[in-house]
């Protein structure tokens, strides 16, 4: 009997390599590479799926001309989660949600699964993880035990598929999770690189030939990434992030990757004694609380998706006793605010060189585009000058190394949203290829930072309410 092909896989990225290595070249871990029997072989590939012949089985090929129609779509009842999906699941899809332990992950899936069995679905629910007894525990501290979902607490995929073959197909299946699976054509152990991988295969096979919706939960490594091979996130056809902070009562649904819809789209739930609550507001959410005259504080009009956003930056710029000073960034790249610093003291005029830099995303809200370039300028120099910003202003633009302030894109769909909250005031760059007026907000245009460091330097400074000592 032949000897079974020995690997040795990297279990953060899925890199292999002949031998064993002390660091994975590929993505740089340390003591990652363990040896796993039949990793590479292909023994990983069915059976059903090899070619008996020796050669392989001509098949037509067609043109891109021909009828072409949205994909059915199975609402799930939560308007958030469909938002994010695209409008509801699509048959025979895979996703794949991943966030940190507690975040919500289980709840949210729980939910979702209870409105669509209400609606006369079939749903099933695979626990790989907790018993049968803990899932139904949940169930009822969520007031949906009543919901006709079927559950079982099983890890191996041949048994899982063989028993969802069984009646009528399923709309939706949820495996919770994907690292506890484990599949009979890998002989490697369960959570490793090459069960996920070959687990995953199984599944997705099954969505689409079923024409099931199929939801992988996968774990999150400390950087927040979903654990296991990179692989896994290509197969499927939606990546799904769940995040949220332990401080905050909110959580945040972003999507990474979707073929049947718009990435980057978020959903906003707000974590609750019943569960997850929808926010279908979220911008006065994230504004709520907010001292509108203290300096240091800019509202930034952005995007997430198709969806705009308004969330508050905050920062504080110190003088420093240090030979270097802090900079400190939560919510935002910090690579981005040392460019802002820079592009502040070369073209503005500004001495943050020797100052402690602290900015803060309000509520826990991490933002990604450049368009939050203005609002972080902004918010730095009312915090160094002492002046406080217009309370009913909101930001936004690109900075450029030169100083320019550039345009960005949707700038009508971010002045909308804050005329929608009150807001009379917009700043933003001058832009050439969407025009007309701001309806019931006033448009102010910037071409350069300098402007900016002008405008709020010529507001009066604020006045700090007296210490008690000065009282006394």
């Amino acid at each position: 009997m032949a000897r079974a092909r020995s690997n040795f896989v990297c279990q953060e990225c899925g890199a292999v390599y002949n031998r064993w290595h002390g660091k994975c070249e590929a993505c740089g871990a340390w003591s990652s590479i363990v040896e796993e029997i039949g990793g590479g072989s292909s023994a990983a590939v069915p059976a059903s799926l090899r070619s008996a012949r020796g050669k392989g089985r001509v098949f037509p090929l067609e043109g891109l001309q021909g009828e072409s129609k949205e994909p059915p779509r199975t609402p799930s009842g939560i308007d958030e989660l469909d938002r994010v999906t695209g409008g509801g699941f699509v048959r025979g899809s895979v996703i794949l949600i991943g966030g940190d332990p507690g975040i919500g992950k289980s709840t949210l899936l729980m939910q979702a699964t209870a409105a669509l069995a209400q609606g006369g679905h079939r749903v099933v629910f695979i626990s790989g993880e907790e018993a049968v007894g803990q899932v139904r525990m949940r169930a009822e501290r969520l007031g949906l035990a009543s919901s006709p979902v079927e559950l079982a607490s099983q890890t191996n995929v041949e048994d899982i598929v063989a028993t969802l073959s069984e009646g009528r197909p399923p709309a939706l299946v949820v495996i919770d999770s994907i690292q506890t699976m484990w599949t009979d054509t890998a002989e490697s152990a369960p959570g490793t690189v090459t069960q996920v991988r070959a687990s995953a295969q199984h599944l997705i096979r099954y969505a689409k030939t079923t024409g099931a919706a199929v939801i992988l939960v996968g774990h999150v490594t400390k950087d927040g990434q979903i654990a296991g091979p990179r692989v896994v996130e290509h197969m499927v056809d939606a990546v799904i992030s769940f995040e949220g902070d332990g401080a905050h009562h909110f959580r945040i649904l972003r999507s990474a990757k979707n073929r049947f819809g718009p990435t980057d789209e978020i959903g906003v739930f707000e974590m609750t004694g019943a569960g997850l609550a929808e926010v279908p507001n979220p911008s006065a959410l994230f504004l709520e609380g907010r001292d509108a005259a203290a300096p240091g504080a800019a509202v930034f009009a952005g995007m997430e998706g198709t969806r705009p956003l308004l969330v508050e930056i905050q920062a504080l710029v110190a003088p420093s006793a240090l030979g270097n000073p802090r900079r400190a960034v939560v919510g935002w790249d910090p690579a981005r605010l040392s460019m802002v610093v820079a592009v502040l003291e070369a073209h503005a005029g500004l001495k943050l060189g020797t100052h402690d830099i602290y900015l803060n995303v309000a509520g826990g809200m991490r933002i990604n585009e450049p368009a939050c370039d203005l609002a972080a300028a902004a918010a730095l120099v009312s915090s160094l000058s002492g002046s406080a910003l217009p309370p009913d202003a909101v930001y936004f633009g690109e900075i450029g190394l030169s100083g320019a302030v550039r345009p960005v894109s949707q700038a009508a769909t971010r002045v909308k949203e804050a005329a929608k909250l009150g807001f009379s005031t917009a700043i933003l760059p001058v832009s050439r290829s969407e025009g007309g007026d701001g309806g019931a907000l006033r448009l102010q245009t910037i071409g350069h930072i300098s402007e900016l460091v002008a405008a709020v330097a010529a507001r009066p400074r604020h006045r700090k309410a007296p210490s008690a000592q000065q009282e006394g």
